[in-house]
């Protein structure tokens, strides 16, 4: 996720007071129903925050972050600099991150078409004039301000949240329809494409369970909200089922397939279709397990990446996020063994040499950060990988701190897409 871990001033910790930190009484008596995180999790978590030292460090962490939210957004699809193709401000708009122009642009070429791919060397253009960087703030915002008014009480998170929520998704006049037709488009070549749905799948299951956050109560975010956000959530999924790009990417054979579930489960459970998202954490075994994890461990369509590290762990996020789901369900994704022995655990446990800096990543890879399999390890721990477990306390933090301990559940660590 673009951003996800920027780094924390650290006089904005000092600044923070002890009272801002202790767990308030503002939270509603059930958990928040969350599709990823762990709703009761985070209630045990939230009522240790006050004595625990470790913990209270951590949110003063996250509160730094969610400060940083309060002078920024609301962001909305309707300024962007033109209209996606056919015109309507309220259709998203990206483009395709690693697609390059090959001649100079001129009045007769303004894009300088053709475009060519170049794997993993994402194109700087593509981070103005489209709807891509706005939509990632709103996910990054939306989950930072939310799980800092849950764990402080600070009406203020809220209310942020709430209002950033409604411009994006809501409000009639800066609303973004709830599809992706114009995702990901090339120039002179595709208006949007069926891949360009993972700019929402790698990240809005984080959207989902800050509205599920803020739905325990939180000021600022009204029935009305609720409701038509859960509209909003319903006509997205109708989307992802019966749209042509939505059949296309539920085929992908990588981690475009495995996001795909992810968000396809997530969006299920959230809009109370609970019979859906479990058929779809059971699908994902024979469906996706078998197929893209070998017996070894490594997933081979990850590993013919020039990012091989990057993806490979970035298909883990989305799996170990449908395990998370699975565990609403009834489905216990980690326990599955696929015909030749291959499972979750044996795909986190291939990544722990390099994650602990134990030795070095053996294939191809353009730009390696360690800290990018450190969620996936620390879900694997969780979940009873005995090496895992061993393992998390030589893993690499992220830039700004290692949080898991307040939203344990696997992030995207490196800005990757496509």
């Amino acid at each position: 996720m673009s951003g996800r871990f920027r780094a924390v001033v650290l006089s904005a910790v000092v600044m923070l007071s002890g009272a801002a930190l202790v767990p308030s009484a503002h939270a509603a008596p059930t958990p928040p129903r969350t599709a990823v995180l762990d709703g009761a999790r985070l209630e045990r978590t939230r009522a240790r925050a006050a004595h625990d030292p470790a913990l209270r460090h951590a949110v003063a962490r996250l509160a730094a972050r969610a400060d940083a939210w309060l002078d920024q957004g609301p962001w909305t699809v309707v300024d962007k600099p033109k209209p996606a193709p056919g015109g309507d401000v309220h259709d998203y708009l990206s483009q395709a991150p690693y697609w390059w122009p090959t001649t100079a642009p001129t009045a007769d070429n303004p894009w300088g078409c053709p475009y060519v791919q170049r794997d993993g060397q994402r194109n700087p253009e593509v981070d103005g004039g489209t709807d891509r960087q706005d939509a990632e703030k709103v996910f990054d915002s939306t989950y930072d301000l939310s799980l800092a008014w849950y764990y402080t009480g600070r009406p203020a998170y809220a209310e942020k949240a709430a209002r950033i929520l409604r411009t994006w998704f809501l409000d009639p006049a800066t609303r973004m329809n709830p599809d992706l037709d114009h995702a990901q488009f090339i120039p002179c070549k595709y208006d949007g494409r069926a891949i360009g749905i993972i700019d929402f799948s790698q990240s809005y299951t984080s959207v989902l369970d800050a509205q599920a956050i803020l739905a325990a109560g939180a000021p600022g975010w009204t029935a009305e909200d609720r409701t038509a956000m859960g509209k909003w959530n319903k006509d997205f999924l109708g989307w992802l089922k019966n749209s042509d790009f939505g059949e296309q990417e539920g085929a992908a054979a990588n981690n475009h397939g495995t996001f795909y579930d992810l968000q396809l489960a997530a969006l299920a459970y959230a809009t109370g279709d609970t019979a859906l998202a479990r058929r779809t954490v059971l699908d994902a075994r024979a469906g996706r397990i078998d197929p893209q994890i070998a017996a070894d461990g490594s997933q081979p369509q990850e590993l013919a990446r020039t990012r091989s590290w990057h993806y490979s762990a970035f298909d883990l996020v989305a799996y170990t996020r449908l395990a998370a789901i699975g565990r609403h369900v009834g489905v216990d994704l980690w326990g599955y063994r696929g015909p030749a022995g291959q499972g979750l655990f044996k795909a986190v446990d291939y990544l722990l040499p390099a994650a602990t800096g134990a030795a070095a990543w053996p294939h191809p890879e353009l730009e390696f950060h360690r800290y990018a399999a450190t969620d996936v390890v620390h879900a694997a721990a969780d979940a009873g990988d005995a090496a895992a477990a061993a393992a998390v306390p030589r893993l690499q933090a992220p830039p700004g701190g290692d949080l898991w301990a307040l939203r344990p559940a696997a992030e995207q660590l490196d800005s990757i897409a496509g």
